[in-house]
């Protein structure tokens, strides 16, 4: 005899948790887009550096989400150093990236930009090091080459990108050293991009803010025709760090 057992059930149906739960399965890039949206806000002054930004319940309920997703678009946030979170006091606004920055790059690119400049800073610093001390007559004069064609698209009000990065391949090359030719090589187009919106940036700012990053250039040069490791790292990382600076805000 074949035993039947009657299933019943014993936990009230949370119909809000399913709704929640269908609508990040049909929006898995929830986060992005809160991030996105949060982002905004601060480039447009909603949300004001020092101040709170809303709980992560009333955030969860402004875009019908969890909060375990609401946390993982802050924790982005947080990686990038726009916000902090203190126990006690809440998600605090820390720095407010440069307004222009969405008229020339989507949003949710900024992380990504942020990281490969983190990446360029150890990578680059060292490689300029290197170029100062094994550098010959040859190579210098290919970064003086690199450096007179970017004096000329400022004086053109081009953008020239690729020039930027001609520019700190002509270092890398330097070095001699073909692990820092080819980690290099193999982030062009990243590179590329966020180089691009850093000259559009200061292109819409001033002539002297396109100057400064020059002048960055050049300590770099000067510091691999003096053969003075420490200064090329220094003026390396200097220069990369200014220019996350001028997008994210200092």
């Amino acid at each position: 005899m074949r035993a039947s057992y009657d299933i019943q059930l014993t936990t009230p149906l949370n119909t809000h948790s399913v709704r929640l739960t269908m609508a990040e399965q049909k929006a898995p890039n929830m986060p992005a887009r809160i991030y996105s949206d949060i982002l905004n806000r601060i480039i447009e002054g909603e949300y004001k550096e020092g101040e709170r930004l809303p709980t992560e319940h009333m955030l969860a309920e402004r875009f019908a989400t969890s909060r375990p997703t609401v946390r993982e678009a802050l924790a982005q946030l947080r990686a990038d150093g726009i916000i902090a979170t203190r126990h006690g006091s809440g998600t605090t606004v820390m720095r407010r990236p440069d307004p222009d920055v969405r008229r020339f790059a989507p949003l949710e690119s900024l992380s990504d930009i942020r990281r490969c400049y983190e990446y360029r800073v150890v990578v680059e610093s060292g490689a300029a090091a290197l170029a100062a001390q094994k550098a010959d007559d040859a190579d210098v004069e290919a970064i003086q080459h690199e450096w007179d064609n970017l004096q000329t698209i400022i004086e053109t009000s081009g953008i020239g990108a690729k020039d930027d990065f001609a520019f700190h391949l002509a270092v890398t090359r330097a070095s001699k050293n073909q692990f820092f030719i080819t980690a290099l090589s193999s982030i062009q187009e990243q590179m590329v991009f966020s180089m691009n919106l850093s000259r559009n940036l200061s292109l819409v700012k001033s002539i002297e803010r396109q100057r400064i990053v020059q002048q960055e250039h050049l300590e770099v040069l000067e510091a691999v025709r003096g053969r003075d490791p420490e200064r090329a790292s220094r003026a390396m990382r200097v220069h990369l760090e200014h220019a996350v600076n001028r997008m994210f805000g200092s």
